[in-house]
C-alpha cells in the first residue's frame, strides 16, 4: 500500500513541472539537521533564551528516540524496497540511515510544532507552525524518500516528545536540583541507546550478485551521531544554567544582530572544520558521536559562555568611558 501511495505521487510529481517538485525541496530542507540547528540556535542566543532551550532539550529527545526507532525497525528505503521508485533530484544525499521513521519529519516536530505547543503565541502564529510542519512531512513521501508511515510517525512522535520535555522542564524549573535529575536521566538513556546500536545484530540482506543490500553498522551511525546531539545539549544546558547564566531580555537589536552573525560563523567553522577533523582523527562510532557533541556544546555552551565574557568586558569598558 505504502509502496503504491509512492508511485502515485511519483506521477504526479513527474506531471506537474519543476515548480512544485522544488517547492517541496524547499520544504523538506527545513527539516534537514543543520537547518533545524541554526533555527534553534538563533532563537537560542538572539531572542528567547527559554524557549531555545526548550527547543534544542526536545530535539536531543527526539534524536534519542529516531535513532532507537531506526535500528529497532530496520525498515529499508522506499527504492531500496521496490526499484521504481525513483526519488526527485538531489533529496536521496540527505536521506541517511534507515527510512523508518522520518528524521526530518521529527526535526520539524521539534521547531514547528514545539513552537505551537507554546500557549502564548498567538493562534495564528501557531496555526501556521503546524502547516510548516504539514508541508516538511508531506514533502518526504512526495520528494520518494520515505513512506507515508514514516512521516505519520515522526511526526506524531516528534510533537509527543515536545510536549513530553516541556512538561518535564516545568517540573525542574519548580525545585532546585531536580536539573541535575533531567540530565542524568537523559544520559543514562543516551548511553543505553547507544550501547544498544552498537551490539544488537542487523538484517543481512544480499542481492543476487551477492552483495551485502544495506550495511547495518552504517545505518546505525545517524544514532550515534543522534547520542552525541543528545549529550551535548544536556552537558551545555546544565553549565549555562549553574555558571553561565546569559540573557536574551532586553538586549537592542544591535547586539541580536553580532551574536547571530558570529555566532553563526564560528558554528560554521566547528561543524565544518573541527567536527568532520575529529572524525577523521578518531574512526567509528565514538568519532561520530564527539564530533556531534561537539557541535551540540558549542551550541549550548561555550558560546553563550563566549557572550557572556565579551558583553560583559564591553559593558565595563562603557563604563570606564562614561566615567
Amino acid at each position: 500500500m505504502d509502496i503504491r501511495i509512492l508511485l502515485f505521487l511519483q506521477e504526479f510529481r513527474n506531471g506537474a513541472g519543476a515548480f512544485l517538485a522544488d517547492f517541496m525541496a524547499k520544504m523538506t530542507f527545513l527539516g534537514e539537521i543543520n537547518s533545524a540547528i541554526v533555527i534553534m540556535a538563533i532563537i537560542y542566543w538572539c531572542f528567547s533564551k527559554e524557549t531555545g532551550a526548550y527547543l534544542l532539550m526536545g530535539w536531543a529527545g527526539n534524536r534519542l528516540l529516531n535513532g532507537v526507532l531506526k535500528v529497532t525497525a530496520c525498515v529499508y528505503r522506499p527504492w531500496i524496497r521496490d526499484a521504481r521508485i525513483v526519488p526527485h533530484g538531489n533529496a536521496i544525499t540527505t536521506a541517511t540511515g534507515y527510512s523508518f521513521p522520518s528524521g526530518h519529519t521529527m526535526n520539524a516536530a521539534t521547531i514547528f510544532g514545539g513552537a505551537a505547543l507554546k500557549k502564548e503565541l498567538p493562534k495564528a502564529v501557531r496555526i501556521a507552525l503546524i502547516a510548516l510542519l504539514v508541508f516538511v512531512a508531506f514533502s518526504r513521501p512526495f520528494l520518494g524518500v520515505h513512506t507515508p508511515q514514516d512521516v505519520l510517525v515522526g511526526a506524531i512522535g516528534g510533537t509527543l516528545m515536545m510536549f513530553l520535555v516541556l512538561k518535564v522542564l516545568e517540573w525542574a524549573d519548580k525545585k532546585s536540583g531536580r536539573d541535575i535529575i533531567v540530565v542524568g536521566v537523559g544520559f543514562l538513556l543516551a548511553v543505553g541507546v547507544a550501547v544498544y546500536a552498537g551490539v544488537k545484530p542487523y538484517p543481512q540482506d544480499y542481492d543476487e550478485a551477492g552483495k551485502l543490500i544495506v550495511d547495518g553498522a552504517k545505518m546505525a551511525n545517524d544514532t550515534f551521531k543522534g547520542v552525541g546531539f543528545c549529550t551535548g545539549i544536556l552537558t551545555g544546558w546544565i553549565l549555562e544554567k549553574r555558571f553561565v547564566k546569559f540573557s536574551t531580555t532586553d538586549i537592542p537589536m544591535s547586539i541580536r544582530a553580532s551574536r547571530l552573525v558570529f555566532g553563526l560563523l564560528i558554528y560554521y567553522i566547528v561543524s565544518l572544520i573541527i567536527a568532520p577533523a575529529v572524525k577523521s582523527w578518531i574512526s567509528g562510532p565514538v568519532g561520530i558521536l564527539l564530533s556531534a557533541y561537539l557541535q551540540m556544546f558549542y551550541v549550548m555552551f561555550l558560546y553563550p559562555l563566549g557572550i557572556k565574557l565579551f558583553e560583559k568586558s564591553e559593558n565595563a569598558d562603557a563604563v570606564k568611558n562614561l566615567a
